[in-house]
């Protein structure tokens, strides 16, 4: 599984990095999770600057795209060839987006009518855009997921594991992440938030608790 992480200038490292770093955890079927950017080099909200791993075409190839934020989300959005360079399809391809991310994937048309999660700085853009934002950390319907603040990077990165390689998978790669000593809690906390959005029967008995 090829997974691109949309990564720009401005990005915050909890995003890209974070989610990046969980999907990594799953080693089966050439799993890859690559920071994804329109240039060569882009520079965090921090000043951390990364080269990036695949351009941004290599989003319309993946199986997978997590769409992080960033503080100049609002200049990406204005960028009408930016935003026309990002093709995607949620009939082939799971989609997340997450905080400013969810901006960027209402203006590409790809929320709809459905409602979403974001951060409390861009909740009054998003809702500009005509999307219903919800007041919990993650929402998906079909293909398409959002999630709102920067550490709920966990449970996108959970539920693109989850959808492709299974409720168990998604399990321990959070597993492995997560504080000692407050394994279990962070796993179970995990999939309380994700099992309601997965397919019927992807569930798991610590799921509930």
């Amino acid at each position: 599984m090829q997974i691109a992480v949309l990564t720009f200038d401005g990005f915050n490292e909890l995003d890209s990095f974070v989610a990046a770093a969980i999907l990594n955890r799953v080693k089966a079927k050439g799993w890859k999770a690559h920071i994804t950017s329109p240039t060569a080099e882009v520079t965090s909200m921090n000043g951390v600057t990364v080269r990036r791993q695949q351009p941004l075409a290599f989003a319309r190839e993946a199986d997978a795209v997590i769409i992080g934020s960033g503080i100049k989300t609002r200049e990406i959005v204005a960028d009408a060839v930016l935003l026309s360079q990002i093709k995607l399809d949620p009939a082939r391809q799971l989609i997340g987006a997450q905080c400013s991310g969810t901006l960027i994937l209402a203006r590409l048309g790809l929320i709809g009518d459905l409602p979403a999660c974001t951060d409390l700085t861009t909740k009054p853009w998003v809702v500009e855009a005509g999307v219903e934002v919800l007041n919990q950390p993650f929402f998906a319907a079909g293909n398409i997921a959002t999630a709102g603040g920067c550490l709920s990077s966990t449970y996108l990165a959970a539920w693109v594991i989850a959808r492709l390689e299974g409720v168990d998978a998604a399990a321990a790669a959070i597993h492995y992440v997560a504080p000692v000593g407050e394994k279990d809690d962070y796993v179970a906390r995990a999939l309380r938030n994700i099992t309601p959005y997965l397919p019927p029967g992807m569930t798991r008995e610590s799921a509930a608790g």
